[in-house]
């Protein structure tokens, strides 16, 4: 407690400001808000039902501070070239440290009405995109973090899709942590409008280019009109050191077709947080999930399925692969409404566990009002099956690429879920390389 006491007091240096010259005004109560809710709240403890298995006391140690604009001035095009998802086609937002970089990013010709640009300059310009949607839902969470973000984010992207318009190609957000300062905190902000039949492919990645213990607190609105389609692929693969707290709240209306990956392979302790609201009729919502975990890191998958309305179906597959002493949790809440009739819900976690240190807790949930539902849910915590093992090796296949073959089917599951093919490729490649390069470290680490 006098950790976190001393941390809030550290971020209370930095306390946002009564106005801003860049932004409009109506955005100052909400930051004091915001930051007086961040004092109230403190930051979470393993007495809360909902955060009892993520200990959060060593983000306490972090000298906690605001990144600067200048982070990104040496950084050049070359250097994202060997990034995931360098070759994917369509726009690229660049953010260094929370910051746009205009000089990296790249955008193109869009139907009429389509914005593809940073939060900063909507605010400045397209104010009445921005105001009916933004903090319109997260300002109701009992969350800490979305509380601090709602203080400090200064930028972050907005994409905002007209209705009957449609986004051919994926559009990128690339998020960079430079590394450069110990408890340099990046809080970006995306707001994402998603028109009435308006369809749209987001491809957002965190990405650590130095071996820093950043702190990265994203927040992400979705606010998606009746009919529309959008998928959205998430990838953290942040520093070993860091630390990356995420939240993506998607509000649905009638008939909207979403589907959202989330990708966790770096940081040393993650948490995503998920709220899905179903506010229409006939929605179809699909969140998938994949963590790899290594060494001591803790990667943590927290959602709300909220079911408000009949006829909607939910399917979440969520899959974890951990070793050395590496910990998972997953904790989904399927929430069924009294006027959620005819709801068909399902919930899969499913981890593989590669060491006899490796701990995973997971905690799916049923919350039903309803009484004319299909809900199902169910956790696996288990081994490489050896009869596997010995089914490939009876074919000539060695024991170590058995295993790695089998390794990567599991998390293939969830990778071949993903629709935007060229994603999907870069993903299967990450995991798979991912996957060999653990292999290799543990040759190395037994051999010494």
């Amino acid at each position: 407690m006098k950790e976190a006491a001393t941390f809030i007091k550290r971020v209370a240096g930095f306390a946002p400001a009564d106005g801003d010259s860049v932004q409009p005004a109506w955005l100052a109560p909400i930051r004091r808000a915001g930051f007086a809710r961040f004092s109230e709240l403190g930051l979470p403890t393993l007495k809360q039902e909902d955060w009892r298995f993520t200990n959060v006391a060593p983000l306490t140690e972090l000298p906690f501070q605001p990144a600067p604009e200048s982070a990104r001035n040496d950084l050049t095009a070359d250097a994202l070239a060997g990034l995931p998802f360098a070759q994917l086609p369509g726009d690229r937002l660049v953010f260094v440290d929370g910051h746009f970089a205009p000089e990296l990013s790249r955008t193109g010709r869009h139907p009429d009405g389509v914005r593809i640009g940073s939060l900063a300059a909507a605010l400045r310009n397209d104010v009445a995109l921005v105001e009916p949607y933004l903090t319109r839902w997260t300002r109701t969470e009992a969350n800490p973090f979305i509380a601090l973000n709602e203080a400090f984010f200064r930028d972050g992207a907005f994409i905002h899709v007209p209705a009957g318009k449609t986004i051919e190609e994926p559009v990128q957000l690339l998020f960079l942590s430079t590394g450069r300062a110990a408890g340099v905190a990046a809080q970006p902000r995306n707001l994402i409008v998603a028109g009435r039949e308006s369809q749209v492919t987001i491809v957002e990645t965190h990405v650590g280019l130095a071996d820093g213990a950043t702190f990265t607190n994203a927040v992400t609105e979705l606010a998606v009109g009746d009919g529309a389609v959008v998928e959205l692929v998430k990838l953290q693969d942040e520093s070993r050191k860091a630390f990356h707290f995420a939240v993506l709240h998607a509000h649905l209306g009638r008939g909207v077709n979403l589907v959202a990956h989330s990708f966790a392979l770096g940081s040393r302790l993650a948490r995503q947080n998920i709220r899905t609201v179903l506010d229409g009729e006939g929605i179809e919502c699909v969140l998938n999930g994949l963590y790899l975990a290594g060494d001591d890191q803790l990667l943590d998958h927290h959602m709300i399925v909220d079911h408000a309305r009949p006829h909607c179906a939910s399917h979440e597959y969520f899959n974890g692969i951990l070793d050395g002493r590496a910990k998972g949790v997953f904790h989904g809440r399927i929430l069924v409404r009294q006027p959620a009739q005819k709801t068909d819900a399902k919930q899969t976690n499913k981890n593989l566990l590669l060491s006899d240190e490796a701990t995973v807790d997971t905690k799916p949930q049923l919350e039903i009002y309803a009484d004319d539902v299909k809900c199902t849910h169910g956790a696996t915590v288990g081994q490489l099956n050896p009869e596997s093992i010995f089914y490939l090796r009876s074919r000539g296949i060695p024991r170590d690429l058995a295993r790695r073959m089998l390794i990567h089917a599991f998390g293939g599951e969830i990778i071949e879920r993903v629709r935007c093919v060229p994603a999907r490729e870069e993903l299967d490649r990450l995991v798979r390389r991912r996957l060999a390069e653990h292999k290799q470290a543990k040759l190395e680490t037994s051999a010494v």
